[in-house]
């Protein structure tokens, strides 16, 4: 099963990967034309409901391999108003091959006839609202029409994760009132939506060619997930609380940093008082409360936690130490924390031995893992199992640092390739902490993990471009709103 908002970013990823989007479409077409010729033979009247995005050309290629048919593509609107360059190349291939096509500008003109079979490829999987006119009344004529009826993907007016109405959060129940297109069989794309199961309809799931690694590895379709509402306050998108610091100043600074950059509204910082003018200094955004000594200890837990009350996410480690009294607050702290966390650094070997209600992003390499008590191995395959394995035993999603990454929550998994081998350089996972924990306080740890990862490695590769093997982690930050760029 996938989401139809993962199957917009596999596609996305697919293109990246060198498979074209007007590939896929012509993969999709010509499984949609196998669904009619599974149904009606050679000479049948074929009626294509055509709407104005992808899924409509979709439809467009159909009508290309239905020859054999009397087949007919209407499209819902004017040409001049298809959405996307693959579909409209699409329908004016149509015209040139001479396949029969009807524009229907207005719900009144559109007439479909007493057709064997009619195909609904009106709306897609990322419809959103009720049915419009003229799709509104081209789902109530092929509902009402004696023709087999085969959609697109998922039938027009349906929520392709739900199985309810689109345009509500109603689910499967309440489809009885709401317009939609009643589907006898329904050709979906690469995988099966979860929606699709409470339909009464047959379900062919069509191999499009999207490769695998379009959803095992981070791509630019993963941006997908980032946005901003444009009538957001400030706090909405984010606030995140770094506490480190004490035997060093800079991991605090560019974790908080890159958290900034990453798109949080609010960053503070908690660190002993002696580092706090350094790491203010470091700069003016940040909001610094110097707590008293050169050490975090366990005296410090009630004023931490007083303080991550009011953040979205906290990111735990960077800078810290490994002193006893130290090790000691990150214990308590996490045994007494139950919001989210990134935990870096040596506040990572506190993680399997502490109960803890917290929702944790755990961000380690190779080493630490093992020192954690997982395994690694040198095949990435055989890593992504074992990091998987480990998650799930200790209940929270890690971020295993490598040549290749491992993002597993102990269930789903994504790695990552992005990133270059001067990113050795130290202060590269502190930044990548603060950009999960900015990412986490909008999104769910496991795909705060692989966006944060992903962009943590292009902004790298950006830097590496310019300097080479001599980037520091201080060219990473300012880099990272170009990487998180979904265009």
């Amino acid at each position: 099963m996938i989401s139809s908002e993962r199957m917009a970013a596999v596609d996305a990823n697919a293109a990246a990967l060198g498979v074209p989007r007007k590939q896929l479409m012509e993969s999709s077409g010509n499984a949609v034309a196998r669904e009619v010729r599974a149904v009606a033979d050679p000479g049948a009247e074929v009626a294509l409901l055509c709407g104005r995005g992808n899924n409509g050309g979709d439809a467009f290629v159909a009508a290309r391999f239905l020859s054999e048919y009397d087949a007919t593509a209407h499209l819902l609107g004017r040409p001049e108003s298809i959405r996307t360059d693959i579909a409209r190349e699409n329908w004016e291939a149509l015209g040139a091959a001479e396949v029969p096509t009807e524009t229907v500008a207005d719900a009144a003109d559109l007439s479909l006839g007493e057709p064997d079979v009619i195909v609904d490829a009106m709306l897609g999987t990322g419809a959103t609202g009720a049915l419009r006119e003229p799709e509104r009344t081209a789902a109530r004529l092929a509902n009402e029409s004696d023709a087999v009826v085969v959609a697109v993907d998922v039938p027009s007016g349906i929520d392709a994760d739900t199985g309810g109405p689109t345009g509500s959060e109603g689910d499967a129940d309440d489809r009885t009132e709401a317009p939609h297109v009643e589907a006898d069989r329904i050709v979906t794309f690469h995988d099966a939506k979860a929606g699709l199961d409470a339909l009464n309809a047959a379900l062919t799931v069509a191999d499009i060619g999207i490769p695998a690694a379009a959803e095992r590895y981070t791509g630019p379709g993963d941006l997908l997930a980032l946005g901003r509402d444009p009538d957001s306050h400030k706090g909405e998108n984010g606030e995140v609380l770094v506490v480190g610091g004490g035997p060093y100043t800079g991991a605090p600074s560019l974790s908080a940093r890159a958290a900034f950059r990453a798109g949080a509204d609010l960053v503070r910082v908690a660190c002993p008082e002696t580092v706090a003018r350094e790491v203010q200094g470091y700069s003016a955004n940040l909001i610094v409360d110097g707590l008293a000594g050169d050490r975090l200890g366990p005296d410090h837990v009630d004023r931490v936690a007083e303080l991550a009350a009011d953040n979205d996410v906290v990111v735990l480690g960077p800078g810290l130490g490994d002193d006893d009294a130290t090790m000691a607050f990150v214990r308590r702290f996490l045994s007494a924390y139950d919001g989210r966390a990134v935990v870096d650094a040596d506040a990572l070997r506190v993680v399997p031995d502490v109960d803890t209600d917290a929702t944790l992003v755990c961000t380690p390499h190779q080493g630490e893992l093992v020192g954690m008590g997982g395994e690694t191995a040198d095949d990435p395959d055989e890593r992504a199992a074992l990091v998987r394995s480990f998650a799930d035993e200790v209940g929270h999603t890690l971020l295993v640092k490598g040549a290749v990454d491992v993002v597993s929550d102990g269930d789903a998994v994504r790695l990552n390739r992005t990133g270059n081998p001067g990113m050795t350089v130290g202060g590269t996972g502190d930044v990548l902490a603060g950009t999960v924990g900015a990412l986490a306080a909008v999104l769910d740890p496991f795909r705060a993990a692989a966006i944060g990862v992903y962009v943590n490695g292009l902004a790298g590769d950006a830097a590496a471009a310019a300097h080479g093997n001599g980037l520091v982690a201080t060219d990473l930050p300012d880099r990272l709103p170009e990487a998180m760029r979904d265009e």
